[in-house]
């Protein structure tokens, strides 16, 4: 190999290297944002629950991820299903029940309620009848923020109460009448007892995933392109003297 070819190669490794110390880098980044989402998450989760009637005018940044007390009446009527979910490596939909608080704080604008996930074996129909509860729900919630925005249809034309995406105008449209600028993920037993029955969501961990050791791994492997190429490198020089 030419001496022109041995440098090429040392390019290629420190430019290999680099996208990988580049990635480590990224994942870092990744691990300081997840710790300080489950700062504000259990900081949040540990105050006091909220009223329903508290939520009103809120920011909901402010908001996000706080403890409420629900009590009001599910209209089971114009529930939509968010499809293609999975719980536990079986599909199925999470449901979303419109609340209407029985303190009358909220007037004609209902709450959506992500009461809970249900199998379904295309991911997006079940009998909503036989998922129902009480109509009248008692439950601890967390507030969510709705997600931003993303490009591309909602709804499923194939069913006209399933969404792929929680757009609040699209699911406005579904239920039929004004909603509330936040949703309520249910709180309680997570484990699925009966496939038609609801269980409820898992609340984000607080774990801080594989960040870090995707961190050291992407390192490992810039480690490896240097080292290799100067061993590399050497070798050919040895054999040329």
């Amino acid at each position: 190999m030419t001496r022109g070819k041995v440098w090429l190669f040392g390019v290629v490794a420190v430019a290999a290297a680099a996208v990988c110390v580049r990635l480590g880098i990224w994942q870092l980044d990744r691990l300081t944002e997840r710790r300080v989402q489950n700062r504000v998450v259990g900081d949040r989760g540990a105050m006091a629950p909220l009223s329903l009637a508290a939520l009103q005018g809120q920011d909901t940044v402010v908001t996000h991820w706080r403890r409420v007390h629900v009590h009001a009446v599910a209209d089971y009527a114009n529930e939509a299903v968010h499809a293609t979910r999975s719980q536990g490596g079986s599909p199925g939909v999470h449901l979303l029940t419109p609340l209407t608080p029985l303190d009358g704080s909220w007037g004609d604008t209902a709450i959506l309620l992500v009461r809970g996930y249900v199998y379904s074996p295309d991911a997006r129909t079940i009998d909503h009848v036989k998922a129902r509860e009480a109509d009248t729900l008692t439950l601890d919630a967390l507030v969510l923020s709705y997600p931003p925005v993303r490009p591309g249809r909602a709804t499923l034309p194939s069913n006209e109460r399933a969404v792929r995406l929680l757009d609040h105008d699209s699911l406005t449209r579904i239920v039929g009448r004004p909603l509330a600028p936040f949703l309520l993920l249910a709180l309680g037993d997570t484990l699925v007892r009966d496939v038609t029955r609801p269980a409820r969501i898992p609340p984000p961990s607080l774990g801080e995933g594989p960040h870090q050791s995707y961190a050291f791994q992407w390192f490992g492997f810039a480690t490896v392109f240097l080292v290799g190429f100067v061993a590399f490198a050497r070798g050919r020089r040895g054999k040329s003297q």
